[in-house]
């Protein structure tokens, strides 16, 4: 969920949906509209679709348990490098380094210089203390959304003062590196928008052809609907049925 998804937005959302699915059984059994519904209002609902298809690749080749080598938790739907090793770190607290956009940002400026993403990710590794890979990593991820911050960073007070290079002292090198966050496009009025929204509607059940438009948000303009629901079918997140769309596993309604 916190893949491109802020915490407060997540904490808020997070207990619903382990009351619902508290383990990977229960989501590998339930349907994949089951899923995707539950996730709807977090964004990207793709992902609610990769977790689906992942809880069934675990419990078929790992007999439900979630696997701590890298190289099976990257064969698993929607799960990259840098999901994997914060499954690793926070979960089994193996031995991982977890460079998000944050910890990128802390790199490049405590080192005083933009970083490659391979860069970034080999001082981080080799900057965990032994025994210490979960509080490592969260103390990183909350420096960086909480002091070492990408508009205002409170120098200050940061822990790391006595030995950035950067200190708030010249052009920015976080700005130049890889893996940090140049900030998203506008979501008012997007795509992404309308894709919510559809989703949402099919939460509740199918939707007819001759209203994509209007539960998208977007009366009147069925070419831009009919272009984006293809999207979400490619997604896997729509399928369409009788009665026009639906999400996979309603196609007869909830």
């Amino acid at each position: 969920m916190l893949q491109q998804t802020r915490a407060d937005r997540v904490t808020e959302r997070w207990p619903r949906f382990l009351a619902r699915f508290p383990d990977v059984a229960s989501c590998a059994s339930a349907s994949p509209a089951e899923v995707i519904a539950e996730w709807s209002g977090l964004g990207y609902n793709r992902r609610a679709v990769h977790l689906h298809r992942a809880a069934g690749v675990v419990m078929a080749l790992h007999s439900g348990r979630i696997p701590t080598e890298r190289t099976d938790l990257e064969a698993l739907p929607g799960i990259g490098p840098y999901t994997a090793r914060a499954i690793r770190a926070f979960a089994h607290e193996a031995e991982a380094a977890v460079v998000d956009t944050n910890v990128a940002r802390i790199l490049a400026r405590w080192t005083g210089r933009c970083l490659t993403a391979r860069a970034a990710q080999d001082l981080a590794d080799q900057s965990v203390p032994a025994g210490q890979v979960w509080s490592w990593n969260q103390t990183l991820l909350d420096l960086g959304a909480l002091t070492c911050t990408a508009r205002i960073p409170d120098c200050e007070h940061c822990p790391l003062a006595d030995r950035c290079v950067w200190r708030g002292e010249g052009s920015d090198p976080a700005r130049g590196s890889a893996g940090v966050s140049g900030g998203q496009t506008p979501f008012e009025g997007s795509d992404r928008q309308g894709r919510g929204r559809l989703v949402a509607s099919l939460g509740v059940g199918p939707v007819a052809d001759g209203r994509l438009a209007e539960a998208m948000g977007w009366p009147g303009d069925t070419r831009r609907a009919r272009r984006v629901v293809e999207t979400l079918m490619a997604d896997g997140l729509v399928v369409s049925c009788a009665s026009g769309y639906a999400l996979p596993g309603w196609e007869s309604g909830t």
